[in-house]
């Protein structure tokens, strides 16, 4: 499988994942983190692969619906690979995964939460919401809608579970946008989080880091909205999230 159909399948496969990425502390904050990787020796020890002895056939257990084994491997999987990825450059050490299992078991619990919610406050997509978010995936892979859906069937997603995963993922991005509304970030929090970008370049350099250049404050500006709005919408999916989970019969058997 080559890396560019690989990653097609990771983009899908977490696009429903907004729980298990703030709740496992993805977001960087636009802290200049993302500069190129440090050189580390080719040879390298061969990737880890993910741990799937003994899951149960069900994994978690949300008010009436089951989380099967087979969802979990198919999240845990895409999950395991980013997080291998990762490793590989900074050379953490995988070989404990019972943390992960949690983190993705608590981050499908979270999502299914909100597909609830969605579900029950009436919400529905519409093709035309589900065929730009198709193509908006597609495009973030920089690949055409068919090649893109030729990648997902080649990983066992099929059509029809890939409709489901958009529809779900369109549903609870319009209950995120009802129930918390729209982020617009002060210009004193742009400052602010270019400050943070930029001392972090500074300490790069410190530590003898390779860092790209830092753009300027306007150039800079729309992705740095972009990311505080992201990181908004996280923490406040979060604490939407922990409500909902007051509320409902939550059982996770890992």
């Amino acid at each position: 499988m080559n890396k560019k159909k690989m990653l097609a399948a990771l983009a899908l496969v977490g696009s429903l994942s907004l729980v298990t990425a703030c709740g496992s502390g993805g977001n960087e904050e636009a802290d200049g983190s993302s500069a190129a990787p440090s050189s580390q020796s080719s040879e390298q020890a061969a990737a880890p692969s993910p741990d799937l002895k003994g899951l149960p056939d069900v994994v978690a257990k949300v008010n009436d619906k089951d989380i099967s084994k087979k969802e979990f491997t198919r999240v845990y999987e895409s999950q395991f690979q980013q997080a291998a990825m990762q490793a590989q450059m900074s050379g953490q050490d995988l070989s404990d995964q019972t943390e992960m299992k949690k983190q993705v078991a608590e981050g499908m619990v979270g999502s299914e939460l909100l597909i609830q919610k969605a579900e029950k406050s009436g919400i529905k997509a519409t093709d035309a919401q589900m065929d730009k978010a198709l193509t908006e995936a597609a495009k973030s892979q920089k690949m055409k809608k068919k090649e893109f859906l030729a990648a997902l069937k080649e990983q066992g997603m099929d059509r029809s579970t890939v409709d489901q995963q958009i529809k779900q993922q369109v549903e609870v991005e319009s209950l995120i946008k009802k129930e918390l509304g729209t982020f617009d970030p002060s210009e004193k929090e742009l400052k602010a989080a270019y400050k943070k970008a930029e001392d972090a370049q500074k300490q790069q350099g410190k530590s003898g880091q390779e860092a790209p250049e830092m753009p300027k404050y306007k150039e800079a500006k729309p992705q740095l909205k972009q990311q505080l709005v992201q990181q908004k919408e996280n923490e406040a999916t979060q604490g939407l999230v922990k409500k909902l989970r007051k509320e409902a019969d939550v059982k996770i058997n890992l």
